[in-house]
């Protein structure tokens, strides 16, 4: 499990105050699928909410203390039902991401003849 000291955490909750949760945990709870998705949004976004659909407070600690220990990852927040969690692209993933968006941009914006009628 990934540690932050309190003004990475006090950054980060900073960050997160403007995203929408990307990820929802309903009735069946944290399933393999809802693992993988999380997983998924981490490695794209670093930082993601997560919105729980349960009333039970222990319940969802219990859920982000697994997303954190299973996914190596930091929890940010828990504030209601809101999990907010942490976890670094690694720096090759980021260089490999940065390239594709170079070569995309290179090429530029594709043009089209019009006509003009007037």
């Amino acid at each position: 499990m990934l540690q932050l000291s309190s003004v990475e955490r006090r950054e980060l909750r900073a960050r997160a105050h403007s995203l929408n949760p990307v990820v929802s945990i309903a009735e069946n709870g944290l399933s393999d699928s809802v693992m993988r998705e999380i997983d998924m949004n981490l490695s794209a976004h670093e930082l993601i909410k997560i919105r729980v659909y349960g009333d039970s407070r222990e319940d969802r600690e219990a859920y982000l203390a697994r997303i954190c220990e299973e996914l190596g990852a930091a929890a940010v927040q828990h504030i209601g039902k809101l999990l907010v969690v942490f976890r670094p692209i690694p720096k090759a993933e980021t260089v490999a991401v940065d390239a594709k968006k170079m070569a995309k941009t290179k090429s530029g914006p594709r043009r089209t003849k019009r006509s003009f009628q007037g």
